[in-house]
């Protein structure tokens, strides 16, 4: 059993609105499409056929992935939370040990984009997490141990 992963509102509902677009819309066409495909015989040489049963295939696991995501998700109403402190949710801003400045928020994995939403479990948002501005925190990165000091916290 899963352990219920953070993940904000708004992340929430564009994950739910993507799985009823799947679900409701492609997936019934790429189901008609592979019937159409079937229909025109011999399948073993049947281009159509075999693309749009790989459309099939790849829906089928995005929607069992947005499945699994929703049916463990904790929704974190980020517009209510407040504080010096970084937790989900929180825009934070940085500098490491050259003075290059950063600003990102940390959210759930699946928000992430890796540059200015960062997720809660990577390396770098959880050397963050706990810490208050005016800190600093070591994120142990491939290319070594990188310093950062913690400029300012806020979550609005």
């Amino acid at each position: 059993m899963s352990d219920k992963k953070p993940i904000s509102r708004m992340g929430f509902d564009t994950l739910a609105a993507e799985l009823k677009q799947l679900q409701e819309v492609e997936r019934p066409a790429v189901l008609a499409a592979v019937k159409t495909a079937r229909d025109l015989g011999d399948l073993s040489e049947n281009a159509d056929y075999s693309a749009a049963k790989e459309k099939q295939r790849h829906i089928d696991k995005r929607i069992g992935f947005l499945e699994n995501i929703i049916k463990n998700a904790q929704i974190i109403d980020i517009e209510s939370l407040s504080g010096d402190r970084v937790t989900f949710g929180a825009h934070v801003e940085v500098v490491d040990e050259e003075g290059n400045k950063m600003q990102c928020r940390i959210l759930s994995d699946v928000e992430s984009d890796g540059k200015t939403i960062i997720s809660c479990t990577s390396p770098f948002g959880r050397a963050m997490i706990g810490k208050c501005t005016g800190d600093s925190c070591v994120v142990k990165t491939p290319a070594g141990d990188k310093e950062y000091d913690i400029l300012e916290v806020k979550f609005k």
